[in-house]
Parts: structure tokens; sequence; C-alpha cells
């Protein structure tokens, strides 16, 4: 096989490998993966944590490693630099999460009080704690439905 086709071929698999977190999004969709390379002496993968500390990132190397298995060997680097952000989320990844009840980052330019509900899409929500069930999350009411979801903190 070529190297395009081994490469498409690994970013295939890749999107198989679901984070450990967010178990409703692949690496590929949350914007993890940064490169996939492919080289003479095999394939060469570059990965970006959602954050320096994240502890997933383990579960996520294994299961890369495993599911690359067949295409041979495997190089895997984790890069820290570009730091990741919530811009790198897919917009599929976003209706995913909204779908699981996990309000997604608005963007940059979205301030605390334009956090939109995942279940009924008002804007009348308040931070009940600034963590959620992971660092990656903070806990949130809506005003208009009364019910509790977690947003996606914007890094």
């Amino acid at each position: 096989m070529n190297a395009a086709g081994t490469r498409s071929r690994a970013i295939a698999k890749l999107r198989t490998v679901m984070d450990p977190e967010l178990p409703m999004l692949n690496i590929v969709e949350l914007g993890l993966l940064r490169e996939v390379e492919v080289e003479e002496d095999g394939l060469h993968i570059t990965l970006t944590p959602t954050y320096s500390g994240c502890p997933a990132i383990e579960t996520i190397v294994a299961e890369t490693r495993r599911v690359l298995a067949d295409l041979g060997p495997v190089s895997l680097r984790i890069a820290h630099a570009p730091p990741w952000t919530t811009d790198w989320i897919t917009e599929d990844a976003r209706r995913k999460l909204r779908a699981a009840g996990i309000a997604p980052p608005a963007g940059r330019v979205a301030q605390p009080e334009a956090v939109r509900c995942p279940r009924c899409d008002a804007t009348a929500s308040e931070q009940v704690s600034a963590f959620g069930s992971t660092a990656c999350k903070s806990l949130w009411r809506c005003a208009n439905c009364d019910e509790p979801f977690e947003l996606l903190k914007l890094i």
C-alpha cells in the first residue's frame, strides 16, 4: 500500500480511539491528533493532550498503539506546543457533546453568561462549580429548565 493509503487507513483507525473522559468523542474530532506521517521506518503519530496533566493521555496512547499495530512500526510523540485549544474540536464533536448533555465551549468570544443549555438551548444558565466530573469540565445549571449540565471548559 502506498503512503497516502496507509495514512488514510491510520486516520480511519484513529477515529475508533475514543477519549476515556468524553467517550462520545474520538481523538480526531476532539482535535488531539496533530499529525500522521508515513515514512520508510513506519508511522509517526503526534498527539496533543487537552492539558499537560490529562490523566486520559496514557489510555489514549495505549489504544492508539493497539489500533495501529497491524500497520507496522509506530512512533508516538506527545506535543505540548502548540497547546491544545477547544477551537480544535470539530462541529460534529460539538453536536455530539450537546447530544450527551455536555455544553461545548462556544468560542473565544463567548462570555460565561452566554453558555447554552444542551437540553433546552436557553442561555439563562449559571455556574455551580468550576469543576465537574473531570478537570476539563465545569458544572452549570440552566435557569430555564432547571437541569444541571457540564460545560467543556474553554481552553
